[in-house]
């Protein structure tokens, strides 16, 4: 009798799983909504699009958070990671503190400043915690929350374009997270809306990618309107 020396299932699957980078990990627990940071309290100003009836179902908060997807963060903190990750490699202080001050100078709005400087924070907590290289020096500042982030990603050997995907994806699965509460979704609604995004962040990443400096900005009033009218709404399930 021959002996069937075709590998099992377990065979042919433990291999990938002991060769999978432990950064692909890191990164997995950097994006992740159990992170102890407090994400879940923020709907940047999704709350007050909903109440004011901007958007009152699935497709219209589906579009709400893909128009600000493309529209803000490709814009903004995702090709902020980038300059972000570089200056923390070259040890640039300089460009760590320009970044900063320009992270906080686009933020329109109270609200929006306070979340970006409150995640920030609470991030840094966790990498101090965690006694991550460089996270201390944070500590005493108001980091924006892509400072923290970066700085994890390259230490953590996050390569640049899976660290700005996982931003995205992370920032993605809060925002229907928020909606859920919301409009409200219902729980296939809301991955329903998660797929259809996700298939996006891709294009949205290399979009941020090929921006120029002087190409960078939020640009979306309407963003910013709701934002400033969530801070006085009478009354809110979020911070922001």
């Amino acid at each position: 009798m021959t002996r069937n020396l075709a590998p099992t299932a377990v065979d042919t699957v433990t291999p990938m799983l002991t060769d999978a980078p432990l950064s692909l990990l890191r990164l997995m627990y950097l994006v992740s909504p159990t992170l102890p940071i407090g994400a879940y309290a923020y709907s940047t100003g999704q709350e007050y699009v909903v109440d004011a009836g901007w958007a009152t179902d699935a497709t219209a908060v589906q579009e709400w958070i893909r128009s600000v997807m493309w529209g803000s963060l490709s814009s903004t903190d995702l090709p902020a990671i980038k300059h972000v990750y570089l200056a923390w490699q070259d040890e640039d202080v300089s460009r760590l503190e320009y970044w900063n001050a320009w992270l906080h100078a686009n933020r329109e709005t109270a609200e929006l400043l306070l979340e970006d400087q409150q995640l920030g924070a609470a991030l840094t907590r966790v990498l101090v915690a965690h006694s991550v290289e460089g996270a201390q020096s944070l500590a005493d500042e108001k980091p924006a929350f892509v400072l923290p982030f970066a700085l994890a990603g390259l230490r953590w050997d996050v390569p640049l374009p899976a660290l700005m995907q996982g931003f995205c994806w992370s920032w993605l699965e809060n925002q229907v997270a928020a909606a859920t509460k919301t409009v409200p979704l219902g729980q296939t609604q809301a991955q329903h809306i998660l797929m259809a995004l996700l298939d996006e962040v891709p294009g949205v990443v290399a979009q941020a990618e090929a921006l120029r400096e002087e190409e960078m900005g939020v640009g979306l009033p309407a963003l910013a309107i709701a934002s400033a009218c969530h801070e006085r709404q009478y009354s809110r399930l979020f911070r922001s």
